[in-house]
């Protein structure tokens, strides 16, 4: 399903988006979320092209990786440098600034086929490659930049999937931290993300990307939805659901979401409660 005004990728027709939306909450809420079928789900939320077939050829395409890092190369160190030779240096992963203008980067098998991408979405590249080969590896969200660490706390080494793993030294990390956020480097920083956590980032920037082009609405509102669909998200998801909704013409359905968040954000906050229920009664008006 094309758009004659806007580039692709073009989201899939109602019934395989239905699916793709069913599998990524089932996969979301299980036992042990598997992080690359998730951001997959969501490549497939967002391109009409990636079919069944697509999403399993990227998984062997990850499985291919893994198989070609060394057995057993030593400690964090060598693990980190071992991932940096073959995905960095043999495979030319990495980013750009030009990257960040592009859907495609926050998109799993977009990011396999041009290796190229956002910094969240190499580093899942290289926490799933490194995984299947039994690194001990995980991702780090420092703010401003996603980078990958490898081994325990004590002894853990990070790597920056977006400048082709190279490897960071302690003035590095804080150099980013500083860079992005102006404030120094704390422990806390460094803790190890969830699946959970990564897919959120994830959404986060597909909204972000989508605020700054208000053509691509839809692209904003499958990134809502699918934040919806996972165990715990902030209510004002909901809020942002019925906002793009009477945005994009769906009026009856946009004032019922906003309506909902009014009833669940009117015990703590009256005055957000009033302002969604004004907007929804203004997006009732706009039937008439």
């Amino acid at each position: 399903m094309g758009h004659p005004y806007l580039p692709p990728p073009y989201p899939p027709g109602p019934e395989r988006a239905a699916e793709v939306r069913r599998r990524f909450g089932e996969e979301a809420r299980s036992e042990r979320p598997d992080l690359s079928a998730l951001c997959l789900l969501i490549g497939a939320a967002a391109d009409g092209s990636l079919d069944d077939a697509g999403l399993d050829a990227a998984q062997l395409e990850l499985d291919e990786l893994a198989g070609q890092l060394p057995y057993r190369p030593g400690g964090p160190r060598a693990w980190a440098e071992a991932v940096r030779r073959l995905l960095g240096t043999r495979y030319d992963f990495g980013g750009s600034p030009a990257d960040y203008q592009r859907l495609e980067s926050s998109l799993l098998h977009e990011v396999l086929r041009r290796r190229r991408g956002l910094p969240i979405l190499l580093s899942v590249v290289w926490l799933e490659v490194a995984r299947r080969a039994g690194a001990p590896v995980h991702g780090v969200a420092l703010p401003g930049h996603f980078v990958v660490g490898f081994g325990p706390p004590e002894e853990q080494v990070l790597a920056d999937p977006f400048e082709g793993g190279r490897v960071l030294s302690g003035p590095d990390a804080e150099v980013l931290v500083a860079g992005a956020t102006g404030t120094p480097l704390e422990p806390s920083m460094l803790v190890p993300t969830t699946p959970l956590q990564v897919v959120q980032r994830v959404l986060n920037n597909m909204r972000a990307w989508a605020s700054a082009r208000p053509e691509r609405s839809d692209v904003a509102l499958l990134a809502v939805e699918l934040g919806l669909l996972l165990p715990a998200h902030p209510a004002r998801l909901r809020y942002e659901r019925g906002q793009l909704l009477v945005q994009r013409g769906e009026f009856v359905a946009g004032a019922a979401e906003l309506e909902a968040y009014a009833e669940l954000v009117g015990v703590v906050d009256p005055h957000t409660e009033e302002r969604a229920r004004a907007q929804a009664r203004e997006a009732r008006a706009l039937l008439n």
